[in-house]
Parts: structure tokens; C-alpha cells; sequence
């Protein structure tokens, strides 16, 4: 078997969720199950500067691995106008005569590349995974309003109230032409049966969606930290620091633990690229008030299981719903209980009072009260770490997907050549 997979980065040159969990899904086709095929994450200058005479750059040593340069990204269509440069690859993509093309986002590729995979490969069949909620919401894609509000889904007052600089014929023309992107696919999954129902909520036929759960590695746990007075009061929050991951509102809640006089530290592991002047300074701000608090600065996966051991808790204070958090996954493999938000994704992968604790999504008090309680409670973290399930392997995703694209490829009638 032959596939494509398609990312908006790599995770050598971006450390996200969804850059890692799919080139670690291709690697462990590649590797244990002989899948053949290319990893190609789409960057931009902000990532490599573009090389002369082609699009296509190496990464590592991978020889199933290529870069590709896009710039002139349009992010509220989800568009690339560089129709030029993605007619080059037509014939990479021929060459290659994928039997599944797997699309794991459309920032920087655009809808323009899956016409052009479906012109180039029109026998393959199309996968796509909804990592986050971009297709249906023009509010780079968390469902969430501008002045920070939870939204149930678009519709076009919805749009208008927080983009008020678009017309609703844009609103209406985006939503059409991703509907149409969308029905091209044999399938789309998504992490979780929240992501599925938000889509579902959005118009998409029920048949077309799939839950399919995203694997983490399974690495030794972290054993858990010595506490000889019996407190469990250390906290720690993994991945990109900005202000929808909730960083503000987490140093926020830990500086009136600390003025209640509430023993605690809060570790903060993480890098902060791509963040603009103003949060940064806000972020300065925060952690200058918040005196139980440490910016540790970016790590390196190896550098996550020490980090771990140094904490009890793991806090995802993001604002808005998610989808399925890989610091989810670790925190639960390594052991540690989470706090996060009562709604969304978050919920639905940490069971309050099970294996975490469930907080008001945006509300620093509330947070600051849950930290309260897992500190001060004797016991509460050995019954609840107790309860923790070990989260899906990248091994058991894989053994799932490679079901999913032998079932797709048996089953589905083969695609007419428009």
C-alpha cells in the first residue's frame, strides 16, 4: 500500500499535536506495517526561506520526507492562490500513485491541493482528519468569539458579530466552497465524539464521519514525584504558551493562590514562537505577579519525562473547547492527574472526580479553586492517578488507520476520471 500523508508542518521545525501524532502515524505504517509513501509538511518563511527551482526541500535524513514551501496563504478561505507552484507537484504526486491520500490539516496547503490530488491521484482515496474545527469556523477555527466566548457553531450572525469586516456573501461563499472540499473526502474522522457531533451540528452527513482515536508512543512513565509531607501541590502545563492555551489565565489563578497563601508551584514548559508583542508583554506581566510560577522555556520530546517527574499535576487551562489535546495523552501515560476545562474536548478525554478535575473554561477563579482543592485534599491524587486509563498507543492508531484505508479501498466503488 501506497499513501500520502499531507500536514501544514513538520514537527522538526513546529512542535505541535497534529504535526507529531502524524508524522508518528506515517512512521509507524512505514516502519511496522510496510506502508510506503512520503510525509509532506507545507511551510512558509517563517519556517525555512524558500530555495530557488523548486518547492520541495529535504528534512533530515528522511528520504520519505519533504517540505514544501507555500507562501500567500489566504486563512480566512483556506485558500492557496499559488496555483503555479501546486501544479508542480503534479507529477511527484503521480510518480508516486498513492492508494490513500491522507489530508491531516488544509492550513498552508489549501483547498486548491486536494482538487489537485484528486486530478493527479484520481484513484487514491481521500482521508482527512478534523484536528481542530477550521472548515467550519472563519475564526481560525476554535469556535470561539472574539471577546472569548464559547460558540455552539456557525452560522452566519454567529460569523458576522465576530468578523465584521466580511460581508455575509463572503461568509456564505466560504461555507459553500468548504462544504463542497469537505463532500470530496471517502472519509473524515476525528479525534473525539465531541469534534464529530460539533461537525455533524455544522451540516456534515453523520455517514461521513468517523471517531478515530490519535496514539501517543508508549515511553517508560515518569515515576511520581517524592512528596514525603504527602502534598501534592506541584503543577505543570506542557506545549505552545499563547493566550487560547489559557497561559494568562493559569498564571492569573496562581497568583491569587499565592496571595490566599496557598503552597504550590506552577511550572510552565513550553516555547513562545509565533506570539505577538502584546502577549508577550501581557505573559511578562502575568508571571511578574505570580510569584509560585517558572517559565522553564521549550524542551525537546526527549526532555518530557523528566519535566514530568517534577510535577503532580498536569493543567490544560485553554479557553476554548479543543479537540484532543495530546498533553492529554502524556499527562495520562506519565501517571499525572489533569485539570482542565468542564466542556469540549478536554472533558470528554479527563472524567472530573475520576483521573482530573474539571474546571469553568476562562475563569482564573474557578481554576485557581480546582488547583486549591488538588492540592489540599489528602489523597485525592493517589485515587484519582489511580483511576488513570492508559491513553491509545501510536501503535494501536496505526493498526486502526491501515484498517480503515484497506476497508475504504475494498469497498468504495473506483473514482471516475472527470
Amino acid at each position: 500500500m501506497r499513501v500520502l500523508f499531507l500536514c501544514h508542518n513538520h514537527p522538526s521545525l513546529q512542535a505541535g499535536g497534529t504535526e507529531a501524532f502524524a508524522r508518528s502515524l506515517f512512521r509507524e505504517l512505514r516502519d511496522r506495517h510496510g506502508v510506503e509513501g512520503m510525509f509532506l509538511a507545507a511551510v512558509t518563511a517563517a519556517h525555512r526561506e524558500r530555495r530557488p527551482g523548486t518547492l520541495l526541500q529535504a528534512i533530515g535524513d528522511a528520504a520519505d520526507e519533504a517540505l514544501l514551501w507555500l507562501g500567500h496563504f489566504d486563512r480566512f478561505n483556506l485558500s492557496q492562490p499559488d496555483s503555479y507552484g501546486l501544479a508542480s507537484l503534479a507529477p511527484m504526486i503521480a510518480a508516486l500513485k498513492p492508494d490513500v491520500v491522507h489530508v491531516h490539516h488544509l492550513l498552508q496547503l489549501g483547498v486548491e491541493m486536494v482538487d489537485l490530488v484528486r486530478r493527479a491521484a484520481p484513484r487514491a482515496r481521500l482521508v482527512f482528519t478534523a484536528h481542530d474545527f477550521f472548515p467550519i469556523c472563519a475564526q481560525e477555527g476554535q469556535l470561539l468569539t472574539t471577546d472569548r466566548r464559547l460558540c455552539p457553531g456557525p452560522s452566519l450572525d454567529r460569523c458576522l458579530a465576530c468578523l465584521p469586516g466580511r460581508s455575509g456573501a463572503d461568509l456564505v461563499m466560504r461555507d459553500l466552497q468548504l462544504r463542497q472540499v469537505l463532500a470530496g473526502f471517502d472519509r473524515i474522522l476525528t479525534p473525539g465524539e465531541f469534534a464529530r457531533g460539533r461537525y455533524i451540528a455544522a451540516g456534515l452527513p453523520p455517514a461521513q464521519l468517523q471517531v478515530m482515536r490519535n496514539g501517543i508512543a508508549a515511553v517508560p512513565a515518569a515515576p511520581p514525584r517524592p512528596a514525603p509531607d504527602g502534598r501534592r501541590d506541584r503543577f505543570g502545563v506542557f506545549g505552545n504558551l499563547n493566550r487560547f492555551k489559557g497561559t494568562l489565565g493559569l498564571l492569573d489563578a496562581s497568583r491569587r493562590l499565592s496571595a490566599q497563601g496557598v503552597a504550590h508551584g506552577v511550572a510552565l514548559h513550553g516555547g513562545l514562537a509565533y506570539q505577538s508583542e502584546d502577549f508577550l508583554g501581557e505573559f511578562r506581566a502575568a508571571l511578574d505577579v505570580a510569584p509560585d510560577a517558572r517559565h522553564h522555556g521549550p524542551y525537546a520530546a526527549a526532555d518530557l519525562p523528566a519535566r514530568m517527574a517534577a510535577v503532580d499535576w498536569v493543567v490544560v487551562p485553554s479557553i476554548w473547547w479543543e479537540n484532543a489535546p495530546l498533553v492529554i495523552q502524556e499527562a495520562f501515560l506519565h501517571g499525572r492527574p489533569v485539570l482542565c476545562g468542564d466542556a469540549g474536548g478536554m472533558a470528554e478525554m479527563v472524567r472530573d472526580g475520576v483521573d482530573g478535575l474539571h474546571a469553568p473554561i476562562g475563569d482564573p477563579a474557578g481554576l485557581a479553586a480546582a488547583m486549591r482543592r488538588a492540592a489540599a485534599t489528602p489523597g485525592l491524587w493517589d485515587a484519582l492517578a489511580g483511576n488513570i486509563r492508559p491513553p491509545v498507543t501510536i501503535a494501536a492508531a496505526a493498526v486502526a488507520h491501515l484498517a480503515l484505508y484497506r476497508d475504504l479501498l475494498a469497498r468504495l466503488p473506483a473514482r471516475r476520471v472527470a
